[in-house]
């Protein structure tokens, strides 16, 4: 709120580049393009949308065209493309590269609050201020759905409402929004207790959860104490009672009688959801802090098969002995990353077959997890390359067949695989305009002599 944007370098602690306006303003949203070259900030007053280097901190452009603060920006995940979501119930489309003509403009019945695009970019999801979350299409900006949330996202009742929480929906609508990875759901969360799913295609409430039960947040309770209201409304509970002693203590040092306390509750909401890159876990940002839900339950240990042999003195063992699939399956079952790095690469590149074929179900997502993990930061990348084609090829089948079990540890491993691919792409590109140059060099000295 002071009107700056500020970079801070995570690694050295500290703010290493400030991002100001020609004139003072107050920021409302922010963004960063996929590539990191690019941030973009709007405004409350006068509903600008700022553009900056990230590397120079140039102020690049100001984009205009909205006539209310600029409640939420989002890139598009391929393209270099900007949605603007206003309180002015448009969503704009920019091309910060093109600024061909005027932007593309989709106008909603009310205030625009969140918006977010699919992982693949074919789609966009909208939210308003009446709690109805819209799909639309993203090359036609053509409405493909929409979700009236509104009923899902009521309850909970405020100190000051005058109606019970079933049936005051009012004031409650989603504030953030975002896609799962596989882009068939839609997590949503706002100004209430209660963060939803839907699936997109059906337009179903798949689940909705409860970020909180503490009776200190105003919006917890769908009942509150009759005792607390009157005709007129809710009693202050700060109020004295002749019936009840007033046990507050004043400040040390403070003449007055009051002791700061607040005289209002902080209402519970959800300021802003976010899901993983496996699709296997997502977070939510709310007054308790952050909440992390998983539909993994990782353990150290697996108590199961873990056995009076299943030592790490087993492990080398049987590596010396040329048992490499046994020193696998040991290492497995003790769960460590160092023990399943060695076997791994001590595994003999003709091997690697037969290896495979001895793995298990139970053990066939935790292998793709540690091959994933230790293809990351590994020069051996025909090795692991041979460890992941030999996998799909003997448990391809399993894995399609029980994929949701095996989605989180396939995404890692197409992750890793990714990682490099775009690392060796942009060496051998360098590689071969160096190449170029040098021929072009040789035939210009040629030509001379």
């Amino acid at each position: 709120y002071d009107g700056t944007v500020r970079a801070h370098d995570l690694h050295r602690y500290r703010n290493f580049r400030t991002y100001t306006t020609p004139t003072p303003c107050q920021f409302t949203s922010l963004a960063v393009d996929p590539s990191g070259e690019v941030i973009v900030a709007g405004t409350m007053d006068p509903f600008h949308i700022y553009t900056w280097s990230m590397q120079s901190g140039k102020l690049l452009d100001i984009l205009t065209g909205h006539v209310g603060p600029v409640s939420e920006l989002t890139f598009h995940p391929t393209r270099g493309t900007l949605a603007s979501a206003s309180w002015d119930g448009t969503v704009k489309i920019w091309d910060l590269y093109k600024r061909e003509g005027e932007p593309e403009s989709i106008r909603h019945a009310q205030d625009v609050v969140c918006v977010s695009f699919r992982p693949d970019g074919k789609e966009m999801c909208t939210g308003t201020i009446g709690g109805l979350l819209s799909v639309w299409n993203v090359e036609d900006c053509s409405l493909i759905c929409e979700i009236d949330g509104k009923k899902d996202i009521a309850g909970g009742r405020k100190m000051n409402d005058r109606m019970t929480s079933d049936s005051n929906a009012s004031s409650r609508y989603f504030t953030s929004v975002c896609y799962s990875a596989d882009g068939s759901c839609v997590l949503a969360g706002g100004n209430s207790k209660y963060i939803c799913i839907y699936e997109v295609s059906q337009q179903i409430l798949v689940k909705k959860f409860q970020v909180s039960f503490n009776r200190s947040l105003d919006g917890i309770l769908d009942q509150l104490n009759s005792k607390l209201l009157g005709d007129g409304g809710p009693i202050d509970v700060n109020d004295a009672s002749g019936d009840e002693a007033d046990f507050s203590s004043n400040i040390p040092g403070a003449k007055r009688g009051d002791d700061g306390t607040r005289k209002s509750k902080v209402e519970v909401l959800t300021s802003q959801v976010a899901f993983s890159s496996t699709g296997r876990e997502w977070a939510a940002v709310s007054n308790e802090g952050l909440h992390v839900y998983s539909l993994d339950d990782d353990m150290i240990f697996d108590p199961i098969a873990l056995t009076e042999e299943i030592t790490p003195g087993a492990v080398q063992s049987n590596l010396r002995d040329g048992k490499h699939s046994t020193a696998l399956l040991i290492s497995l079952h003790l769960n460590e990353f160092a023990l399943v790095q060695q076997v791994l690469e001590e595994t003999p590149y003709g091997s690697i077959p037969h290896v495979v074929k001895t793995i298990g179900p139970e053990h066939l997502e935790r292998l793709m997890q540690y091959i994933s993990k230790c293809m990351t930061g590994s020069p051996h990348l025909e090795f692991y390359m041979q460890w992941c084609l030999h996998l799909l090829r003997t448990h391809g089948n399993n894995m399609e067949k029980n994929r949701s079990s095996y989605m989180r540890a396939f995404r890692s491993m197409h992750r890793s695989v990714q990682i490099h691919h775009d690392e060796l792409k942009r060496i051998s590109n360098d590689n071969r305009y160096t190449l170029d140059f040098m021929q072009d060099q040789t035939q210009i000295t040629l030509y001379r002599n």
